[in-house]
């Protein structure tokens, strides 16, 4: 699903994850990278095999795309640091052409040192004009530029027959703010409450569908 944004544009992809055709800058949002280990090592039975999943899927989005850049807005490591965060690092040095940079979320808590030495570029907030990327939702738009965020896990309901309802994983856009739905597995859904003009993409399996906007 390709969409035009602030005159931009921009591919919304089934992977949950946004390709930015200018800057050839493959953004996602909520990794949540190790949250697999951290459930394990608390005696939740998640299956083992969702880590390399959220891996296989990143390989897959960088060979499809050939991005300059991969942005990643916050929570891209779920806690603290446990052996996943190693076999992610394998993967940005198999990546040494790309630049993988990430704005801070709430759960990134590694050390900057851990970052570093992966060599993974860290901001507070990113500043690519017409765009300003962050982790939470900006209350209060910054100098004209739209804001694209994470953190919320944006989902949408869809409404059958016979009372069915279903709610999946969405891109939200509204007036100056767009939201990226969790790349991450095992990351849940907030159900957003559009606005009239909104533009809301569900991602239905293996496609982006438009519903609202």
């Amino acid at each position: 699903m390709t969409i035009d944004l602030c005159g931009e544009v921009f591919e919304l992809l089934p992977q949950k994850a946004i390709y930015w055709k200018r800057e050839r800058a493959l953004l996602m949002a909520d990794l949540h990278l190790g949250k697999v280990n951290h459930f394990r090592k608390s005696g939740i039975p998640v299956p083992s095999k969702a880590n390399e999943r959220n891996l296989q899927l990143i390989v897959e989005l960088i060979e499809s795309t050939n991005p300059a850049r991969v942005i990643f807005l916050g929570d891209l490591f779920h806690s603290h640091y446990n052996p996943e965060w190693e076999v992610f690092g394998e993967l940005v040095k198999h990546f040494q052409s790309i630049s993988f940079e990430l704005v801070l979320g709430n759960h990134d808590i590694l050390s900057e040192g851990q970052y570093s030495r992966k060599g993974i570029t860290l901001y507070d907030e990113l500043r690519l004009p017409p765009f300003i990327f962050t982790h939470h939702p900006l209350e209060e738009m910054v100098d004209n530029l739209y804001n694209l965020a994470g953190h919320i896990h944006p989902g949408a309901t869809l409404h059958g027959k016979a009372r069915q309802s279903v709610t999946l994983p969405c891109f939200y856009f509204g007036k100056q703010q767009g939201i990226l739905p969790a790349f991450g597995m095992f990351t849940g859904l907030a159900r957003i409450k559009p606005k009239l003009g909104d533009g809301v993409y569900l991602i239905v399996e293996d496609v982006v569908v438009k519903v609202n906007g």
